[in-house]
């Protein structure tokens, strides 16, 4: 719960409610975010939007960098262009750049509050994307799209921080349900954390699910590991997806492609970050804490990185030189010492998320100066994005079947002329 106190001292961890508790909790919050809406005030100005008829135009909810709509781009390409040719040119930013407008999905407008992340975006995304940095619950109405996705933010949620049934940021999930019923798109796609599905006994997720359906979709969800799908780290994550109720497409997980038993087999540390032994990049310098000592820090070059999180400080060891020992309960120690080991740098914490080498990440003031405030801006950036390849392997059946939907003349584009009208009126 929340207490009337500043600072990291004013959350503490739920009480042991029971389920009814949690769910009257819910429904109360709920209410007190519904009658918010009532004060939205910013306008969208929907005539400065860039559709395209013929594609699936994508809307973006708490957008971030860019990683899940970038994935879904990638997606988007392949199913025009095949895989293989789509996945080459991704290497090189010219020769994607060249191409990547073939994309069956084509973004309209990316929504995110924090300014570093929003101008990564700007510099990485065509320019006719329309970014806006306003306040998701002060926007009056969003425009129509076919898709739209978002991973709603989930410091509520995670496990990795206080466990609040009541915390504001779990409700911030309303509008994107709020933008859905305006929006009607074909398809949806939410990611959030694995704690959102054990958080107040499973109430919270299932409420979730249940606000969603109520928007008249369809809902398909999964919990997957970004390894099992290419990606070099273990990064659990819930996926949900949801077709519009009327439209005749049940959404499939793809099958992982990676793991032991697999013709590919985990992607190593070894394998993502070798070559950039030579050249890191900047990376958070300073001391260890106990909370950061308390366990392993410090994976193999032969296994997949540990989790990446959106914080410098927390970023994990590089993994040269000797493995981390465990002295204690709680207590683990460099045998080699503090000296020989260092965080994974910018460059390398991209690369575990799977952006591509050519992927620009601002750090505020972008003038060659780095130290560890700027360098914490960009790790939150890469640490809250949804890793590209696993954004890939979500969108891929998507991006499949909405090219057939389109030759198949279901696809109707009327978004422009809707949005006119309600601009107008």
């Amino acid at each position: 719960m929340k207490l009337n106190e500043r600072g990291r001292g004013k959350f503490k961890p739920a009480p042991d409610y029971s389920i009814e508790d949690v769910r009257n909790l819910l429904f109360q919050k709920i209410e007190e975010e519904r009658k918010n809406f009532e004060s939205c005030g910013h306008s969208i100005d929907f005539n400065g939007l860039s559709y395209i008829e013929g594609k699936f135009n994508l809307l973006s909810l708490f957008s971030g960098c860019g990683g899940l709509d970038l994935g879904f781009e990638l997606a988007g390409l392949q199913a025009v262009i095949g895989e293989e040719k789509a996945l080459s040119v991704f290497k090189g930013k010219s020769e994607f750049d060249k191409i990547r407008k073939q994309s069956i999905f084509h973004t309209i407008y990316a929504n995110d509050l924090f300014a570093e992340a929003t101008q990564s975006y700007t510099w990485n995304f065509p320019s006719e994307v329309c970014i806006d940095s306003s306040d998701i619950r002060k926007i009056k109405s969003f425009p129509k799209a076919d898709i739209v996705l978002g991973g709603f933010p989930c410091p509520g949620f995670s496990e990795a921080g206080p466990r609040l049934v009541d915390d504001e940021r779990n409700f911030l999930y309303l509008h994107f349900i709020r933008c859905l019923m305006q929006s009607k798109p074909y398809i949806f796609v939410a990611e959030n954390v694995k704690g959102m599905t054990t958080l107040g006994k499973g109430e919270v997720f299932n409420q979730i699910v249940q606000d969603f359906a109520a928007a008249g979709y369809t809902i398909y969800h999964k919990l997957l590991d970004a390894k099992d799908y290419g990606v070099p780290q273990t990064r659990e994550r819930v996926l949900l997806i949801g077709v519009r109720n009327d439209i005749d497409y049940k959404y499939e997980f793809l099958p992982s492609t990676h793991g032991p038993d697999k013709v590919n087999k985990y992607i190593t540390l070894k394998d993502a970050i070798f070559d950039l032994n030579e050249d890191p990049g900047s990376y958070f310098t300073g001391s260890y804490s106990t909370i950061f000592m308390s366990r392993n820090r410090k994976k193999s070059w032969e296994e997949p990185s540990f989790t990446i999180q959106a914080s410098g400080r927390q970023a994990p060891i590089h993994p040269g030189g000797a493995p981390m020992q465990k002295v204690g309960k709680d207590e683990w120690i460099f045998t080699d010492g503090e000296e020989n080991n260092r965080r994974l740098s910018v460059k390398e914490i991209a690369r575990i998320q799977t952006f591509p080498d050519w992927f620009k990440f601002s750090d505020g003031k972008n003038d060659g100066k780095i130290d560890n405030a700027r360098l914490d801006k960009i790790h939150k950036q890469i640490g809250n994005a949804v890793p590209v390849m696993l954004a890939y392997a979500v969108a891929k059946p998507i991006a499949d079947w909405a090219v057939q939907f389109i030759k198949s003349n279901q696809y109707k584009h009327h978004l422009c002329e809707k949005n006119n009208e309600e601009a107008s009126a």
